[in-house]
């Protein structure tokens, strides 16, 4: 997709009925097209794959089958997600077989961060469970790795960096230290500096950039004197750790961008976030040199182009993933999910207690309210890459704008209006999943959550 033309959102939503019934005509059910759809993105260099919230357990299971597929079929390289580096580094520790853990759930369990359920949950487990197996019999350069894209760990991404340095370079440990002192009068609440810059208008942003500096130039210089950067033995000198280090150093450097626009207001903070995202990206390309898999919002993975997001002057990772990250926007390819009603995990607000809530039924002539009457229950709809720049493209009622639900991890059913996202759906995505009526996730930390529910494992 080269562009996405502003007028489109200038016309008048088509009819939904004439709607529904293009979509009856061209969608496949879902165990039907299942196949049909890991083909057709199975040679995409970055295959992103959405969710409609954080809290629906079918988009988990669905992304965590058409992985597998992918892994195993098409041999990616990894899969990147909307969580914190240093949480998902031990999880890649775990599945590429360097640390021991019982199980994935021991490892997950251990995710602090509000919201805990994202990945602290049943469903992420089995895939992880499935991936550990997978990597087991692999040489330990084509292990698939499991890393966080998102740029929340200020503070536990400046200890991962001090504890790298300290047996390799004291004396840049400590440098690091110094730098990092920065930060102490906030106490571990990166929300607390953002705040403070607000009173006082002095940042911590030349410390961190020059920790990333140094670093970078340390790794650099021993690579420069390594005969195998790839070797086969995990005890060895590892490459991966070397990257998780100055990944770390980087999530610093824009972790306290991000905080900082974020204490400026509008919409510099969410750009920051995502231009991060698309950086790492690209980094774990290049360190895999293979193709690679991104979970995520939609509102990350649907090009913003193709949405009301770029008015307001918002980019996203699916965005820079055709424009930047690839050489071709062809070698991306952007799954999206939706559902008409169910039931989702959230908070009703920041940091609330997470509880099982009630989707209501679509609103009406939104995307997931036409899939709906379509008569599908769950579908696959797939588009021509390039489709925003068709002739034609104008003729087709799918190609006309309407409402796109997306739920966060605060979320008030009772008042929903505001959760539809204005999209032309075939320019967002490359395809598109429909899952008619939906249910919550199976978070750990949820009443009951201890143990699997009654139909776990559901099979990856």
């Amino acid at each position: 997709m080269s562009h996405v033309t502003a007028q489109r959102f200038e016309t008048a939503d088509a009819d939904p009925e004439r709607v529904a019934d293009t979509v009856a005509e061209r969608a496949t059910a879902v165990d039907d097209g299942f196949d049909g759809l890991a083909d057709g993105i199975a040679d995409a260099d970055v295959v992103l794959l959405g969710e409609a919230s954080h809290g629906t357990s079918e988009y988990y299971r669905l992304r965590a089958r058409l992985t597998v597929r992918l892994l195993e079929e098409r041999d990616f390289s990894f899969v990147a997600v909307e969580g914190d580096w240093t949480d998902c580094y031990e999880v890649t520790e775990y599945v590429t077989g360097r640390t021991e853990a019982d199980d994935a759930s021991a490892v997950l369990a251990d995710f602090d961060r509000w919201p805990t359920w994202m990945w602290a949950n049943w469903e992420v487990a089995e895939f992880l469970d499935w991936l550990a197996e997978y990597n087991a019999d692999r040489p330990v350069s084509e292990r698939a790795g499991f890393y966080g894209l998102d740029v929340y760990s200020l503070y536990e991404s400046m200890a991962a960096v001090i504890d790298y340095l300290q047996d390799r370079d004291p004396e840049l440990a400590d440098r690091a230290r110094d730098a990092y002192h920065c930060f102490e009068p906030y106490g571990e609440d990166a929300r607390e500096y953002a705040s403070s810059i607000r009173l006082v208008p002095e940042d911590c942003e030349e410390e961190v950039l020059e920790v990333l500096r140094e670093l970078r130039e340390e790794v650099s210089e021993r690579h420069a004197g390594r005969v195998d950067d790839r070797s086969e033995s995990v005890d060895a000198d590892d490459p991966l750790a070397d990257f998780a280090a100055e990944q770390n150093a980087l999530v610093a450097k824009n972790a306290e961008s991000y905080y900082r626009a974020m204490a400026r207001g509008g919409r510099e903070s969410w750009n920051v976030r995502d231009r991060h995202m698309s950086e790492t990206l690209e980094r774990l390309l290049e360190f895999h040199d293979g193709p690679g898999i991104v979970w995520a919002h939609n509102t990350h993975v649907g090009d913003a182009r193709a949405t009301t997001m770029r008015d307001r002057g918002k980019l996203n990772l699916g965005q820079l993933a055709r424009e930047e990250v690839c050489d071709d926007d062809s070698d991306v390819a952007a799954v999206g999910f939706g559902s008409h009603r169910g039931t989702v995990v959230a908070g009703d607000e920041w940091g609330a207690r997470m509880e099982r809530m009630t989707v209501p039924e679509a609103k009406a002539g939104s995307y997931e309210d036409v899939f709906h009457r379509a008569g599908l229950e769950d579908g696959i709809l797939e588009f021509d890459r390039g489709y925003g720049v068709a002739d034609d493209a104008d003729d087709d009622p799918l190609a006309d704008p309407r409402g796109h639900r997306a739920i966060g991890v605060v979320y008030n059913p009772d008042y929903e209006g505001g959760n539809y996202v204005r999209t032309v759906l075939p320019d967002r995505y490359d395809a598109f999943v429909h899952v008619d009526e939906t249910e919550a996730l199976y978070p750990f930390d949820i009443e009951g959550g201890e143990t699997p529910p009654e139909t776990y494992p559901w099979g990856v």
